[in-house]
């Protein structure tokens, strides 16, 4: 059975009945969303899928996790911008939360 759905909150909705809805922020949840509606309209909404292939981290998280070099003088949104590099050359980056990523997993 393939569930049509056709506004954030609904998106939103399926994760926390599928006991995904700590996965990913309320804002983030609303990126993949308009990502998902831009990108492949018609496509059958698979949760558990998308909390596999899709993350959320914060941005030094990240760097620890792909050992990505930052400088400790630079400003956070230049460190930040090292790490969405480094991501979008690896993988796809959906967009930014505060200091959060959300991406395609590597």
């Amino acid at each position: 059975m393939i569930i049509r759905i056709n506004h954030a909150s609904a998106f939103r909705d399926e994760f926390h009945q599928c006991g995904r809805g700590e996965q990913f922020s309320y804002q983030a949840l609303n990126m993949l969303y308009e990502y998902f509606e831009e990108t492949d309209p018609d496509m059958e909404l698979d949760v558990i899928a998308i909390c596999c292939e899709y993350s959320e981290q914060h941005w030094e998280d990240i760097a620890r996790a792909y050992d990505i070099e930052i400088d400790p003088e630079a400003e956070d949104e230049e460190n930040m911008g090292k790490v969405i590099e480094f991501l979008e050359d690896a993988s796809m980056v959906v967009g930014t939360v505060g200091g959060s990523i959300v991406y395609a997993t590597c």
